[in-house]
């Protein structure tokens, strides 16, 4: 039982990184620092959006418009790291 727990923890914390890089790639696709034009920026990007936007929009209808500041990944970060830690302290001891 611990290996499928200490998976699925590693699983989600590949994950935060995913989002982690995807806000930052967003922010320097913004600012023009990457050039859009090269096609490994292109597939970074599309891998990017594609592996956090399924997770990222449910949250993004439920929050309230605030302009142009988009704090979606904060709410997911704080939402794995609530499984995580949930995971590790209410499931795993009751498992054990």
């Amino acid at each position: 039982m611990l290996a499928l727990f200490k998976t699925i923890d590693l699983a989600l914390s590949i994950y935060t990184w995913i989002i982690i890089g995807s806000a930052i790639f967003s922010w320097l696709y913004a600012f023009n620092v990457v050039n859009s034009r090269n096609q490994v920026v292109g597939m970074i990007g599309e891998f990017l959006y594609k592996a956090t936007e399924p997770a990222l929009r449910p949250i993004r209808n439920v929050l309230p418009d605030l302009g142009g500041l988009d704090i979606s990944p904060i709410v997911l970060l704080l939402i794995i790291f609530f499984i995580r830690t949930f995971m590790w302290n209410t499931l795993f001891p009751m498992v054990i």
